[in-house]
């Protein structure tokens, strides 16, 4: 969308110093000079530098000048001018902007306005850089040069170049399952402490497997220039569970990769994808091309879709989105879907995505609100029922999604279509949704993805935003890597969620007498179906049988916290893999849960915490991914933070001098609670918040934990009437859960 095209070649020019490239998350300084133009500015008239609603730069402050992101601003020619900061100021996705009004005087040809980003003059550090990458980042100005709230870009805005920082952690990523003898890759990668893939590397790094793998080096090198080294070609023969550790030349452990399972033989093996994300044409940052590159090459997923926010796909850029789409599928390598976000509002059934099968389908936007091209306006379905309705006949799958505005499923829903919801994203992370579902009896499948916009699809850190989750992930169970098979297992409900982590997870149902198996939702009328005595996650089924036998098998990428067992609504059991008598010194405190459904769900969390007679010897957070709010020890009785969740979960492990003695204070906006130490066992202490599931949880953990790998086996009475959906959420240790899809069997 457009602002006015009056005459920008006169309404001057804008440069910033230093120009080049600077890493991710540093502090700068910059000085950005405005030239006024031939109009110049006419009192009251108005600049705005605006930046990417996705940039979480450092927030613009002037109060202060010896803190950090300070700004100041002067005219060359004395005008008074007034300044301000909103994030949401004008046209997304340029919303965060800096305003700088005349309000005593004009600005002639010639003047000049002079801005001061992180002025170093008084003892700033400079501006915190926006945390993740962008070769083209702009000071985007636009002036109002006659006073008249109309504003005018200017043809050229000033830009630099954000790139990664030194690598601070690595990872080693391994496919999750694989049939014995088949070929498969290990993709290394270092990240600097914001998430970014690193091209600053020049590590010699140590391989050792957990078993023989055929083809694996000894050793392999980083280089300067490398975001990453692909081991393609390796083999193991063996069934069995595979990991590969990561060691620097000095022996000490840089990484752990996630758990490989070798079978025998299957029909279905793991593909990751990240399903959900967008690019700088809509809300997002870098370009779609640079999207799609970053999930094959430096996310190493095998299946991705890019999905823009409707109101802003123009039909330029949805034809462009088709031809890179077909560009970078390839079957047996990398999965592309076309497809987008529909973008409707709250009231009119919330989110959706949409996932085709082929390219050259139509996009039927929510709404035109940002695209001015208003000729294929009839194609619009403004409602989540009118979006159903036109897709219709079309090869496509749907999920239920919460951004900004939420799915409502309980509004608007379509069996045919929306055959899974989306409980985890970079937003936060809402059981609600899956829960609204199975109270209305829905059959849909659990998926979790990113919709990242930073640029890094399957990685997606969340920066230092108030998105407060690391990027979910989605493991499609299919036959084989291509369109067809990942769109099966979608329709099948083959798959599982995770928030970010890759694993292992299995489960089944075993049938005393058999069962009846679906190929389709029985709900949708006449279905074949044959007879099996097992079925798996997402399957539909009918069984005479009063109890079945449900089977988990896990291998994690972190040790096992819990694993919630449920049916349905409800959760026949928490368990837990270790005993009491396993308990040490370590005690957890959890931190969760949301305002509300809508926008404004962030819960600020920071607070404090006191130990009365004991003291800390050791603290570590979980899920502390914002760099810029604070984790910190105040001596050893004493802890701080700054926190807020989304709907996920945040918090600290403490290992204590003694086990038992003293007493823990907690202290937040929302929960002031105290407990002795001596009372804090295994199971939940609970400190309930309002909200939704907006709680402290205090509970005590074995100062180490083994379990990576659990077998479990429940005998579960079904409930005659309804569906019994039979599902998993795994919690593991370091912060990230797991959702298997629901079994639905019914009598």
């Amino acid at each position: 969308m457009s602002h006015s095209l009056y005459k920008p070649e006169l309404m001057g020019h804008a440069t910033v110093e230093p120009t080049g490239a600077f890493p991710a998350g540093s502090f700068q300084s910059f000085i950005l000079t405005y030239t006024s133009g031939y109009f110049g500015i006419d009192d009251t008239g108005t600049i705005k530098v605006v930046h990417r609603f996705a940039s979480d730069m450092g927030r613009p402050q002037f109060d202060d000048p010896s803190a950090p992101n300070f700004i100041s601003v002067e005219a060359s020619n004395g005008a008074v001018l007034a300044v301000r900061y909103d994030g949401k100021q004008n046209i997304r996705p340029w919303d965060k902007t800096l305003f700088i009004r005349v309000v005593r005087g004009f600005m002639r040809e010639g003047d000049q306005i002079i801005i001061r980003f992180g002025d170093p003059r008084q003892g700033s550090p400079g501006m915190r850089m926006q945390t993740f990458c962008e070769s083209t980042f702009e000071f985007k100005v636009l002036v109002d040069a006659f006073a008249t709230y109309e504003f005018t870009e200017l043809p050229k805005s000033p830009e630099i170049a954000i790139v990664p920082d030194v690598p601070s952690m690595w990872k080693a990523v391994l496919p999750t399952l694989r049939r014995a003898g088949e070929s498969f890759r290990l993709c290394l990668k270092g990240e600097d402490k914001w998430g970014n893939p690193s091209d600053k590397c020049d590590h010699g790094l140590v391989l050792r497997a957990s078993a023989p793998i055929d083809g694996l080096p000894e050793t392999v090198h980083l280089g300067p220039g490398d975001f990453s080294n692909v081991i393609d070609g390796l083999c193991a023969e063996q069934p069995g569970d595979y990991r590969i550790d990561v060691l620097n030349e000095s022996g000490e452990l840089l990484a752990r990769s996630n758990c490989l399972r070798i079978v025998a033989e299957s029909s279905l093996v793991h593909y990751w994808g990240d399903l959900h994300g967008q690019s700088e044409e809509t809300i997002g940052t870098n370009s779609a091309r640079d999207f799609f590159a970053f999930a094959r090459d430096k996310a190493f997923l095998d299946a991705c879709s890019h999905q823009g926010n409707d109101f802003q796909i123009t039909t330029p850029f949805w034809e462009h989105l088709n031809e890179l789409s077909r560009e970078f599928n390839e079957d047996g390598s990398f999965i592309v879907f076309p497809g987008y976000e529909w973008s409707g509002n709250t009231g009119l059934g919330g989110d959706r995505n949409v996932l085709y099968m082929r390219e050259g389908r139509p996009i039927y936007r929510s709404s035109h609100a940002l695209v001015e091209d208003l000729s294929d306006l009839d194609s619009d379905a403004n409602s989540a029922k009118d979006l159903f309705e036109a897709l219709r006949d079309e090869d496509c799958v749907v999920f239920a999604h919460i951004g900004g505005r939420y799915a409502d499923i309980k509004m608007a829903h379509d069996i045919r279509l929306e055959r899974a919801v989306e409980v985890h994203s970079a937003w936060g992370t809402f059981e609600w949704l899956i829960e609204d579902g199975l109270e209305q009896g829905y059959r849909v499948g659990i998926v979790s993805n990113s919709d990242g916009h930073k640029g890094r699809p399957g990685a997606s850190f969340p920066g230092a935003t108030t998105f407060g989750s690391y990027g979910g992930l989605t493991c499609m169970l299919a036959s084989e890597l291509t369109r067809a098979g990942l769109m099966d297992a979608l329709r099948r409900r083959h798959h599982y969620g995770t928030t970010g982590c890759r694993m292992v997870l299995d489960t089944r149902a075993n049938f005393d007498s058999g069962a009846e198996l679906f190929d389709d939702d029985p709900n949708l009328g006449p279905a074949s179906s044959h007879k099996v005595s097992q079925a798996m996650m997402g399957d539909i089924l009918r069984c005479g049988d009063s109890q079945v036998t449900f089977d988990i098998d896990i291998a994690t990428s972190s040790p096992v916290e819990r694993v919630d067992i449920r049916n349905g609504l409800e959760t026949l059991e928490t368990y837990r893999p270790f005993e009491d008598a396993e308990l040490g010194r370590r005690i957890r405190v959890i931190w969760e849960g949301s305002e509300y459904r809508g926008r404004g769900r962030q819960t600020i969390w920071d607070g404090k915490a006191a130990l009365d007679g004991n003291r800390f010897e050791k603290t570590a957070a979980i899920n502390h991914y914002n760099l810029d709010r604070i984790f910190e020890p105040v001596g050893d009785q004493n802890l701080r933070w700054t926190a807020l969740t989304t709907g996920g979960f945040g918090g600290f492990d403490a290992w204590l001098a003694d086990p038992s003695t003293g007493t823990l204070s907690i202290d937040t906006p929302l929960v002031q609670c105290e407990l002795s130490i001596a009372d804090i066992g295994r199971e939940d202490t609970v400190f309930e918040a309002g909200g939704i599931q907006r709680r402290i949880r205090v509970f005590r953990m074995p100062d180490e934990n083994p379990h990576t790998q659990l077998k479990l086996t429940r005998r579960i009475p079904l409930n005659p009437t309804g569906d019994n959906a039979l599902y998993v959420r795994i919690t593991q240790e370091d912060g990230h859960l797991i959702w298997s899809s629901p079994i639905y069997i019914f009598q």
